[in-house]
């Protein structure tokens, strides 16, 4: 027996949300497994993706940055048509990009709501749509989005998030099925809590933290090293027959 690869030499590989965190991780691993990366961060931005790409670079890998504006449909276009005409292709997209704004349900105001849904799921999707159709036409490829532990259990002060996620995992279904005909497999990685530039502020409430290892068996909360492992398996050879799929990296949160 032959055991299937995990590398992804010669592989197009675009990743939203990558000038920090899990997205900056995920980038650099995929440059580790042989793949040139488009990276995109929102336009204000950008200019956290300089060290993004030289890691990339220092990896002996193609490095393209992007500005990417969720869910601005021109925007989105404006993005993957620079990435097929830079690369002739796009093979993987991991759909990272993601907001959460804290706050208890009775105070979400529908400006929360729709500035998390429109970045986690509507932009999502229409970045999965874009993708897709160049996927279509270049034989297929793989998809690959961030969902969270919060699209399958619930959280305080994260009506909208855990809605966006859980819309993530049951798009990422329906995506599947959908495109499976085209040989686009799609699936997600719904990570635990993360230790991110984004999210230390969480971890510097006490209580909160407390909170959170109480309900990690593991006892620890995620690093975005946590992340890529899940992310790198579904995108390589080695997944190429698991479809519909939300792989959980959430220290044992769920089995409880």
């Amino acid at each position: 027996m032959v055991l299937p690869s995990m590398r992804l030499d010669d592989k197009v590989v675009l990743v939203t949300g990558a000038g920090s965190g899990i997205g900056r991780a995920i980038a650099i691993a995929v440059a580790e497994v042989g793949a040139d990366v488009a990276v995109c961060e929102v336009p204000q931005k950008i200019g956290m993706l300089d060290e993004v790409c030289e890691a990339i670079e220092d990896l002996e890998q193609r490095a393209l940055p992007l500005g990417l504006q969720l869910p601005d449909q021109e925007s989105i276009d404006a993005a993957v048509s620079r990435v097929i005409d830079t690369y002739g292709r796009v093979d993987i997209l991991v759909n990272n990009a993601g907001v959460n704004i804290p706050r208890d349900a009775l105070e979400v105001t529908e400006a929360d709501w729709d500035g998390v849904l429109d970045v986690n799921l509507k932009g999502l999707f229409f970045m999965s749509q874009r993708v897709a159709r160049s996927m279509i036409e270049t034989g297929g490829g793989k998809i690959v989005n961030i969902a969270s532990q919060n699209g399958v259990v619930g959280y305080y002060k994260r009506a909208a998030y855990c809605s966006s996620k859980a819309g993530v995992v049951n798009l990422t279904r329906v995506l599947a099925v959908e495109w499976a005909p085209y040989q686009i497999t799609v699936n997600a990685v719904g990570p635990t809590f993360i230790l991110t530039p984004l999210t230390q502020s969480t971890f510097d409430n006490e209580a909160l933290r407390e909170d959170l290892l109480s309900r990690i068996p593991l006892g620890r909360v995620g690093q975005p090293e946590d992340v890529v492992g899940a992310v790198v398996f579904l995108a390589s050879p080695a997944a190429d027959l698991i479809t519909g799929h939300t792989l959980l990296v959430d220290g044992g949160w769920t089995a409880l």
